[in-house]
């Protein structure tokens, strides 16, 4: 009987000990979400490569993420490379540069996204934003599609993107159309992103790779799209630079141009990527330059890594840690702004919008 007793004993210790551990786990995981101790915001991940591959979710969240990175986008890419034998034989590309063969829009991706987002628990839903990306630009059916994915996967994204109308050696690539700012296709699709509510990342290199003088470059066409869409949330990526595209020469005044005129007061800039930060911190005079027009305009700039498939978080945050002596000479409002606050502020209202239209439309 005494033994009976002291089984039992420890059998409800043992369940009171589980419960408290997961109510603190529970508690941490919510401390990490409201913590302004984290260092930023992501507002530019890709969770998989141009293979469809790369960093499990829960490891991403657990791991890399923990409590350094408050919330974070997700979006895989849009492109698949080809793997042609013909060309590559036994090896296996795993980036656009490693063979000439094609890259073909991967539709599936936004399925993948949505469910790998669904594993989640509910805390860990509240740190991520995905994206739809699974859409050819060129194609009239893209807003169908993008619609089409809210309908069967509601409750799960913010916006669409990253998705790209100009890019190096990308572009040509791409089995059939070449996307442009002209096509009525890319006008359907971000005229949809108005009415849900949708955010949209765009990649689109200002320059031509090894531009010559005088030679036409893509920033107009940028522009124009953007003024054709004020009821559209833009997020230029990179401030439009590519790997082998340099920033104009007066890029800077560029900037402030379209940052100070009301017709852009929908578009961002996203400075993701250390091919951006190279440019940015390359001298002094370039750090505070750089400064200068984010402390002037610290609500339209928003930081992200732009890393692909991390595999540990001291490599995901090499790219944070390259901008230190931009975050040194930002004022503190500035600072807060582009790394955590412009990321919740554009990605709240993207939430509550589409989660809007959402139910509007869901029969």
């Amino acid at each position: 009987m005494k033994t009976a007793y002291i089984k039992l004993l420890n059998c409800l210790l043992l369940s009171l000990l589980s419960t408290l551990f997961s109510l603190v786990l529970a508690q941490d995981s919510k401390e990490v979400v409201q913590s302004n101790s984290y260092l930023f915001n992501d507002a530019h991940f890709h969770l998989t490569n141009y293979i469809q591959e790369g960093t499990d979710i829960h490891v991403y969240l657990n791991d890399i993420m923990g409590n350094k990175i408050g919330r974070s986008v997700l979006f895989g890419l849009p492109l698949q490379q080809q793997w042609s034998y013909r060309v590559t034989g036994d090896f296996a590309p795993t980036y656009y540069l490693d063979t000439d063969a094609h890259l073909y829009y991967y539709s599936f991706t936004d399925a993948f996204m949505a469910m790998a987002y669904k594993s989640l628990s509910k805390e860990q839903q509240e740190r991520t934003d995905p994206m739809i990306t699974g859409f050819n630009p060129t194609d009239m059916y893209a807003a169908a599609h993008i619609r089409r994915v809210l309908l069967t996967f509601p409750g799960v994204f913010s916006g669409v993107g990253e998705f790209t109308i100009h890019k190096e050696f990308v572009s040509s690539k791409i089995e059939g159309d070449v996307a442009s700012f002209y096509d009525p296709a890319l006008d359907s699709l971000l005229d949809f992103c108005a009415e849900a509510g949708l955010v949209a990342l765009i990649h689109n290199d200002i320059d031509n790779p090894f531009p010559k003088p005088g030679k036409p470059n893509y920033l107009d066409g940028m522009k124009d799209l953007v003024k054709r869409h004020p009821k559209t949330t833009i997020i230029w990526a990179h401030l439009g630079v590519g790997r082998i595209v340099a920033p104009l020469k007066d890029m800077l005044t560029v900037m402030e141009t379209m940052l100070s005129d009301p017709a852009f007061n929908n578009l961002y800039f996203d400075i993701s990527w250390d091919e951006v930060a190279k440019y940015i911190v390359a001298s002094a005079t370039s750090v505070s330059n750089s400064a200068t027009i984010i402390n002037k305009y610290p609500d339209r700039i928003l930081f992200g890594t732009d890393n692909v498939a991390p595999t540990s978080q001291e490599k995901h945050l090499e790219i944070y840690h390259m901008y230190d002596p931009l975050w040194q000479v930002l004022t503190p409002e500035a600072r807060e702004k582009i790394l955590k606050k412009n990321y919740e502020t554009i990605f709240d209202k993207a939430r509550m919008d589409v989660r809007a239209w959402e139910k509007a439309h869901i029969k």
